[in-house]
C-alpha cells in the first residue's frame, strides 16, 4: 500500500531526542530468547525535576528489567511503544478530515468514519459515503503527525536531580527476541578413526534494535526464569549473514553456566542472523560404533572425548553437529545429531543413520510361565553382516527390574539395574547367531 508524501516527510523529520553519541554497549546472550543490553550513555541532567527521553532501545525491552545508575533520582519511568505507521494514524484520524488521492490525480475529501483490514469508508461533505474496497491506488494525506505516536521505541524519565550538568549514565534491561544456537560441521577422515570439527555461533537478533560495535557475550547453560505473558511489539524478517573471521571467542565458568565472550566489539543489526566463528579443532581421535537396540535395524554411532589429549577440553554448548566424510577427494554428508550442553572430559556420542549393509532378525522363541510371580523368555537374534570388513555390534537390552540371565549364548556386561549388552563380532559375509533366556521376577 502506498503511504503519502506527508507521512513520508514526518518520517524523515523525526529526530532523536537525546544525543547518543559516546555511547559503548555490552549484549549478554542466553540461549533462551533472552538479551541483556548494558549501555553507558551521555546525558544531559537540568537541577531539579526534569524529562529524559531515551531512544535506540529494543522495541522487545521488559521494562520492568530496567536499571539505572545515575546521578539523580529517577522518579518515574515510561515506555512508549505506539510507534508511526500509517495505520496508526488513519486509527487516530478516525472523525477527522484526510485527503485521498487516485494515480489519476483525483482528489477525494472527507471525514475519515473507518480504515479496517485496508478499507476505507468517508462521510462526503453533501453527507453522502464514498467506501474503498482497497487503497493500492490511492495516495493519503493528513493535516499533521497525531499526538502519542514516535518513530522508535523511548523510555522517558523523570528524573530529579541535584545539578545540573552532562554525565555517563549506566542503562542495563532484559529483552526477548535475542538467542543463540551452537552450529557444528565435522569431517571424518576416510578409515573412521578421526574427525576435524568446526564450531560455529549462530546469533540472532530480533529484539527490535541495532548494537554497534557492541561487547558481545553468550551464555551457555540452562537459566531458570519465570515465564510471564510476553508482549511482541515487533514481527522482524529474518537475514543472515555470516561473519568470516578467525575465531576470538574466551570460554570461562560463570555461575554454574559457561560464558564465551568474544574478543572484539560486533555490531549486532535488527532482523539479522550473524555467524561467528567459535574453535576448530583437527585431528580429534573418535570411534565408529554399531549399535542394535531391537528392530530389524542397526545404528551407526560417531564418538570421540571431550579432553585437551584428544586436541579439545573445552565446555562444547548444545548444538547440531553436522557430519560429513572424505570420499576420493570429495566432502559429503552423512549424518547429523544434536548434543546437549557437554562439559571437558566428558564423551560425545553421535547418532549418524542406520548401518545399510547389515541385516537384523530378531524373534522370541519362546516364554514359561514358571510360577505366579516368574516368567522366562527366550530371544534369537540374528546378524548378517554384508559389508567387506568385518564389525562388532554392541547389542543393547532394556529388561526391566527383577532380571536374571538364565543363559546366553556369549557374555555380557551389566549396563545399568535394567539394561545389559553383549558384544558380538560378525565377520565380514557371516550371520552370527545371539541367544538369551531372561527371568523376570514381578
Amino acid at each position: 500500500m502506498k503511504s503519502s508524501s506527508f507521512i513520508a516527510l514526518i518520517l524523515i523529520a523525526m529526530s532523536e531526542t537525546l544525543d547518543a553519541q559516546e555511547r559503548k554497549v555490552a549484549v549478554t546472550i542466553y540461549n533462551d530468547n533472552l538479551g541483556v543490553v548494558k549501555e553507558t550513555r551521555k546525558i544531559d541532567l537540568r537541577s531539579g525535576v526534569s524529562e529524559i527521553r531515551i531512544t535506540d532501545i529494543a522495541s522487545q525491552i521488559d521494562p520492568t528489567s530496567v536499571y539505572i545508575k545515575l546521578n539523580g533520582t529517577v522518579i518515574e519511568q515510561n515506555f512508549q511503544y505506539d510507534l508511526v505507521s500509517v495505520y496508526k494514524i488513519l486509527e487516530k484520524y478516525l472523525d477527522k478530515t484526510i485527503q485521498l488521492i487516485s494515480e489519476k490525480g483525483e482528489l477525494l475529501e472527507g471525514t475519515l468514519l473507518s480504515a479496517q483490514d485496508g478499507k476505507i469508508v468517508l462521510r462526503n461533505r453533501d453527507g453522502g459515503l464514498t467506501m474503498l474496497g482497497g487503497l493500492d491506488k490511492y495516495q493519503i494525506n493528513v493535516a499533521d503527525l497525531p499526538e502519542g505516536l514516535i518513530t522508535k521505541p523511548t523510555l522517558v524519565w523523570k528524573v530529579d536531580a541535584r545539578a545540573s550538568g552532562r554525565q555517563d549514565a549506566e542503562i542495563s534491561y532484559h529483552a526477548t527476541g535475542m538467542k543463540w544456537r551452537a552450529e557444528y560441521v565435522a569431517v571424518l577422515n576416510q578409515d573412521d578413526s578421526k574427525l576435524d570439527l568446526k564450531a560455529w555461533v549462530s546469533v540472532e537478533n530480533k529484539s527490535g534494535a541495532t548494537y554497534k560495535d557492541a561487547t558481545l557475550k553468550l551464555v551457555a547453560g540452562e537459566v531458570n526464569r519465570v515465564r510471564d505473558d510476553e508482549i511482541v511489539y515487533a514481527r522482524p524478517e529474518k537475514m543472515m549473514r555470516a561473519e568470516a573471521v578467525a575465531p576470538q571467542f574466551e570460554e570461562k565458568p560463570l555461575f554454574e553456566y559457561h560464558a564465551y565472550a568474544l574478543q572484539r566489539p560486533t555490531t549486532l543489526a535488527n532482523n539479522e542472523t550473524k555467524q561467528i566463528s567459535l574453535f576448530e579443532a583437527e585431528g580429534v581421535a573418535a570411534k565408529k560404533k554399531f549399535l542394535h537396540k531391537g528392530g530389524k535395524s542397526v545404528s551407526v554411532v560417531v564418538e570421540f572425548e571431550n579432553t585437551s589429549a584428544n586436541r579439545l577440553g573445552i565446555p562444547l554448548p548444545k548444538g547440531k553437529v553436522r557430519v560429513h566424510k572424505e570420499d576420493r577427494g570429495a566432502i559429503e554428508f552423512i549424518g547429523e545429531d544434536e548434543i546437549e550442553h557437554a562439559p571437558k572430559d566428558e564423551t560425545v556420542k553421535l547418532k549418524i543413520g542406520d548401518a545399510f549393509d547389515i541385516v537384523v532378525e530378531e524373534e522370541q522363541t519362546d516364554y514359561k510361565q514358571i510360577s505366579k510371580n516368574s516368567s522366562e523368555t527366550t530371544w534369537k537374534i540374528t546378524f548378517k553382516n554384508r559389508k567387506d570388513e568385518a564389525v562388532t555390534i554392541e547389542a543393547e537390552r532394556y529388561l526391566g527390574y527383577n532380571w536374571q540371565i538364565v543363559n546366553a549364548s556369549r557374555e555380557y556386561e551389566k549396563k545399568n539395574a535394567t539394561t545389559i549388552v553383549f558384544r558380538v563380532p560378525v565377520p565380514k559375509g557371516k550371520e552370527v547367531v545371539l541367544t538369551f533366556t531372561v527371568r523376570n521376577s514381578y
